[in-house]
């Protein structure tokens, strides 16, 4: 399965009035691994960049006017995203009503709100009540963000790809997850079907504590010679 986790900045909150997407952050996923293909560009909004925007993304016009506009772009990010992949956004109506905005501008077809998984919306579900900006969602899973000074749509993208798997249960702490690329390249490769595996590249902290790991083997004892934990504890 094939998910593209993305993000945007912009002028502003409403394309209707004039706002456009200064810079868009693509990671894709396949079978929730990220597989080491992005899609990152900045692009010119064709307008001044409001004071309050610049103070959230640092994109000022100086840094913009060479960029190249959507339109130069449009036909790329739609092949990176393909027809069908689901797209993993933070707040997704947001970004969904800028790309969509764009994207017919220029005579694409919209992409349907039915291809968008929010991340806020399972960090509301899971989470009721609680703080679940992409920050708060990084400190509540232990994921380092000490990098995010500002946002930026590659970065929060990368980071927002963390989040979702936790939100899925799939990330564990201390967790080094090899991208399929990497895995590839290092000849250990990634399978979801019980292929081979390489060493892990930072072996994973014992999380038992030695009263656990005492009580434990007491309780093997009471067992007998013939008890299943005995072929795994070895000699």
């Amino acid at each position: 399965m094939r998910e593209i986790v993305l993000d945007t900045e912009t002028t502003g909150f409403d394309p209707t009035t004039g706002d456009r997407i200064v810079e868009i952050g693509a990671v894709e996923l396949m079978n929730h691994l990220p597989t080491g293909q992005t899609f990152h560009v900045y692009i010119n909004p064709e307008r001044s960049m409001p004071n309050e925007a610049f103070e959230v993304h640092g994109l000022g016009d100086d840094f913009l006017r060479d960029k190249p506009k959507f339109a130069e772009i449009a036909a790329d990010f739609v092949s990176f995203i393909g027809d069908d992949a689901k797209l993993v956004i933070h707040n997704a109506q947001f970004d969904m009503k800028f790309l969509n905005f764009e994207l017919t501008r220029l005579g694409h077809p919209a992409m349907p709100y039915s291809r968008a998984v929010d991340t806020l919306e399972l960090a509301r579900k899971k989470f009721p009540g609680a703080q679940n900006s992409l920050d708060a969602l990084c400190r509540r899973f232990r994921i380092d963000n000490s990098n995010r000074t500002l946002h930026g749509a590659l970065l929060d993208s990368e980071l927002l790809a963390e989040v979702y798997l936790a939100l899925r249960g799939g990330r564990q702490p201390g967790l080094v997850l090899e991208t399929a690329a990497a895995a590839a390249q290092s000849g250990s490769g990634v399978s979801g079907q019980g292929g081979p595996r390489g060493a892990r590249p930072r072996p994973l902290a014992p999380r038992l504590s030695a009263a656990e790991a005492e009580a434990h083997a007491a309780f093997v004892a009471k067992l007998g010679d013939k008890a299943v934990w005995l072929r795994y504890l070895g000699p």
